[in-house]
């Protein structure tokens, strides 16, 4: 006759060792070293996919696989091994989605397919069904990294992480919109505000993709903005927050040249596309240093620089 079970370590007897530590407090331990609370930090680790034989399907369809042009799929993966490789000259780690099947044509966009936080990844849920199953891939190459994944945007909902951005660690702008419905910005808010973020929404235009190609954060005090496309609220936000907000000016660029779609490396430093002069001149103005990259084969596919990196890690930042 089995004895009571009280006696057993399994059932809280003798030998049970409870966990105590919060998930934040396993990062670099259990799990990997991971998560943000700024858009400016010091960027230390991205996830990028580099374009492969899934390019090859475009050809016939450009429109239909959401790109504005036919892509050359070598001259892709030429510019995108140079763009993986300024991140390196930059002292940043570099990982690699690596499906091992096919992927959809989109999968190298992968800031759309996570959104990072403190303590770990959400996983996005595409918008468009030719995207469909893109987030597969990276809930694997993240498992594999060891990163935790603390929430799966399920449902209808759906949601593409360059719709979120940081504002300092305790406050964070959601945007609704083509890519991201209601109720996937719901399931995010509601993740953000357990680990006691405030999270303020907005909701943006139509002809606009995702809050990402609006607006751009490039220091604690510093962000700039497409003229006509970022939202009154999320200006008036940002003001709130401290971010002086200044908008580019030549947003012939930005459509063209995708110049607003760069990736802060840290305070006032970015890595942005090749090919924008004036753009470039005018962060520079404003004390940014800037890294072009050319990208141009890569924008053919609707996105650059910033749609193409996964965030993983920036140093850390503290509110005051």
């Amino acid at each position: 006759m089995m004895s009571d079970t009280s006696e057993f370590p399994a059932y809280g007897g003798p030998g049970w060792l409870p966990r105590e530590t919060a998930l934040k407090e396993e990062l670099g331990s259990l799990w990997s070293r991971c998560g943000l609370d700024s858009e400016w930090g010091a960027l230390e680790s991205v996830l990028l996919h580099r374009p492969g034989r899934e390019m090859e399907t475009v050809a016939g369809d450009p429109e239909g696989t959401l790109m504005l042009a036919p892509p050359d799929p070598v001259e892709m993966q030429i510019q995108h091994d140079a763009l993986a490789q300024a991140y390196r000259e930059q002292g940043i780690r570099v990982h690699l989605v690596d499906p091992p099947t096919l992927p959809p044509p989109n999968q190298l966009f992968s800031a759309d397919l996570m959104a990072m936080t403190p303590e770990g990844a959400v996983l996005a849920r595409p918008a468009s069904s030719i995207r469909a199953g893109e987030e597969r891939w990276m809930a694997r190459a993240l498992a594999e990294l060891g990163i935790p994944i603390l929430r799966s945007v399920g449902g209808r909902g759906t949601f593409e992480g360059a719709d979120l951005m940081w504002l300092n660690p305790s406050k964070a702008l959601l945007a609704q919109g083509l890519r991201t419905n209601a109720e996937g910005a719901a399931q995010v808010a509601s993740t953000l505000q357990a680990m006691g973020v405030e999270v303020r929404r907005t909701s943006l235009p139509p002809g606009t993709m995702h809050l990402m190609g609006q607006l751009r954060i490039m220091d604690a005090d510093l962000a700039i903005g497409w003229p006509g496309r970022l939202p009154t609220d999320a200006v008036e936000v940002l003001e709130a927050a401290g971010y002086q907000v200044h908008f580019i000016p030549d947003p012939e660029e930005a459509r063209t040249g995708f110049a607003l779609n760069a990736v802060t490396l840290g305070p006032r430093k970015i890595l942005m596309p090749a090919g924008n002069p004036t753009s470039q001149a005018f962060f520079e103005e404003l004390g940014v240093e800037c890294i072009p990259v050319e990208v141009g084969e890569l924008g053919k596919a609707a996105g650059s620089i910033g749609c193409l990196t996964g965030v993983l890690m920036r140093a850390r930042v503290h509110d005051g």
